[in-house]
């Protein structure tokens, strides 16, 4: 079992001009392992979101934005005004809800299309029928289990043990957060499953990159790289789900090509004339690649997500190019004119939803700053009842607080601050991408300090929380390979702190799943699970 110890002072050295550098370490053998613990924790995790996924059976928080929007998508093309009363009517099973005329959004089309598709894939089933709670949520619940399965393959190819990819997908399974966010119609768990999908993409070319390098230590042109291609298509569907994704492009861009210079320059390829020269190399066949295969496929998936409007004649701003022509628009050939006003309308929607991000300070009881986030200061209520009977007690609580689970956040703040120590002390690359990526999705929020934001934006960075958390265990644990290496004394007790995050984990999950999964307990004991105010009142405190 190869886990995540720093490198041993015998290792061998980085391959040189005359030392042909060396294969990655093979993955663990047998291969099914690995992907039965990916298979059956994904069941796991799909078990634990379907249960009861119709609960509450009625559109609760912004499900009245994304639900309606993804029906009005499947029917028109495009997002279409609904009745004042909408919301009910779908409640009552009532499916014509609609009024008016195009309606203005404020994110792009990708994850509302998901749910529109596992709607409709639901109401096909003898058991299922579309436009009920089931359905406008299935599909988050799909993507949910199916990050599960990625999360679990991404560990172990950053790892190669069994043992810690496995529990980095039961710790993503168990996260309050992911659970909550994976049972009800809202797009940021598609956001998170298309980020990590891009970055596992990004990581098996990273090893196939560097055995090609191994096979022919000197060569300039490595070949298609078909994986990184699938990473910009993943981005592109990212940032089609939500703008967010937008910082990942740019930190996974960065990411990929200083993978390729470090692994020319442990190929023993350095500075010298022309193509020969490291330098050019890596510019002409990786940068510049790299660039095409992640932004420029990214942005041309992203344009064509919004197929369905420029299919239509009636979506909003669909025919403001076509009105606002210039002199110079008017003269081009017919066959031109109307895709190019298309993309003039398009971009004219764009600024007017920039214009809506950029403004959005409205406040809000549940309200949170980034630094909130990683503690879990304030989550987010997005269902209570406090009349519901039918818990034995006169007083009954139904809720629905979407917060990640506290302890895996708590030692992720740790494992973060291991992860750069470790990153610092030994470069370690892995303890690099994870911070990258962290980065990437929590940094930039700190540039808006009066926009309303939510502690579930911080989604599409946890499963990199998570690899902190794992690879942490793994410098505990040390090297498989090299038992004689280490003391047995501490192979236990890292053994021992293995054993106790995950149990902490798991209880903290379990204690907290009925005011996550919206059970009707007694009052009393949904009290005992609000552990600070701000948990209750949200960033007001206790002001009620």
């Amino acid at each position: 079992m190869t886990t995540t110890a720093p490198p041993d002072a015998a290792d061998p050295a980085p391959a040189t001009a005359h030392a042909p550098a060396r294969p990655q370490p093979p993955m663990p053998r047998p291969q099914w392992p690995g992907w039965a613990a990916a298979v059956a924790l994904a069941l796991f995790a799909g078990v634990l979101r379907f249960i009861r996924l119709g609960q509450p059976p009625e559109i609760y928080f912004d499900e009245t934005y994304y639900a309606k929007d993804a029906f009005s998508l499947w029917r028109f093309g495009y997002e279409h005004e609904t009745l004042d009363n909408a919301d009910d009517l779908l409640a009552q099973g009532v499916p014509q809800i609609w009024s008016g005329g195009p309606d203005f959004v404020v994110h792009p089309p990708v994850g509302k299309w998901m749910i529109a598709l596992g709607d409709q894939l639901w109401g096909l089933l003898p058991f299922g029928t579309s436009m009920t709670p089931e359905g406008w949520r299935v599909a988050s619940a799909f993507i949910g289990a199916l990050t599960v399965l990625i999360m679990v393959r991404v560990a172990l190819r950053m790892t190669r043990s069994w043992l810690l990819a496995a529990a980095a997908g039961l710790l993503l399974a168990l996260d309050g957060l992911h659970f909550t966010m994976s049972r009800l119609a809202m797009v940021d768990v598609f956001v998170t499953f298309w980020v990590l999908a891009a970055f596992a993409c990004l990581l098996v070319d990273r090893d196939r990159m560097r055995d090609r390098l191994a096979a022919s230590p000197g060569a300039a042109w490595l070949g298609v790289r078909w994986w990184r291609l699938a990473a910009g298509l993943c981005l592109g569907l990212a940032v089609g789900t939500k703008w967010n994704a937008l910082f990942f492009m740019a930190a996974f861009g960065l990411l990929t090509v200083a993978w390729d210079y470090g692994a020319r320059r442990s190929a023993g390829q350095s500075r010298g004339g022309g193509l020969r020269d490291l330098r050019l190399r890596w510019l002409l066949f990786d940068a510049i690649p790299a660039f095409v295969q992640t932004v420029v496929v990214g942005a041309v998936v992203y344009v064509a997500s919004w197929a369905g409007w420029f299919a239509s004649s009636g979506a909003y701003d669909r025919q403001w190019g076509a009105e606002n022509a210039g002199a110079g628009v008017s003269r081009l050939p017919d066959q031109l004119e109307g895709p190019v006003n298309a993309l003039r309308g398009l971009i004219h929607y764009h600024a007017q939803m920039m214009e809506f991000h950029s403004g959005l300070s409205e406040p809000h009881d549940y309200a949170s700053q980034p630094w909130d986030w990683l503690i879990m200061r304030v989550p987010v209520a997005f269902f209570y009842d406090g009349e519901s009977g039918g818990c034995g007690t006169e007083k009954c609580s139904t809720a629905i607080l979407s917060i990640g689970t506290p302890a895996l956040w708590w030692i992720g703040l740790v494992a973060l601050a291991v992860m750069l120590g470790w990153w610092l002390t030994y470069r370690d690359w892995r303890a690099g991408a994870v911070l990258l990526c962290v980065a990437a999705g929590w940094l930039p929020w700190f540039a808006y300090p009066d926009r309303t934001m939510f502690v579930f934006y911080a989604l599409p960075f946890l499963p990199f929380v998570v690899l902190a958390i794992v690879l942490m265990l793994g410098l505990a644990m040390g090297d498989g390979e090299k038992g004689a290496a280490y003391l047995p004394a501490r192979r236990a007790m890292g053994g021992v702190l293995f054993g106790v995050v995950l149990l902490l984990v798991i209880a903290n999950f379990a204690f907290l799943y009925p005011v996550l999964s919206a059970e009707t307990i007694p009052y009393d004991q949904w009290a005992q699970r609000m552990w600070f105010d701000t948990w209750i009142f949200g960033s007001g405190g206790g002001s009620g």
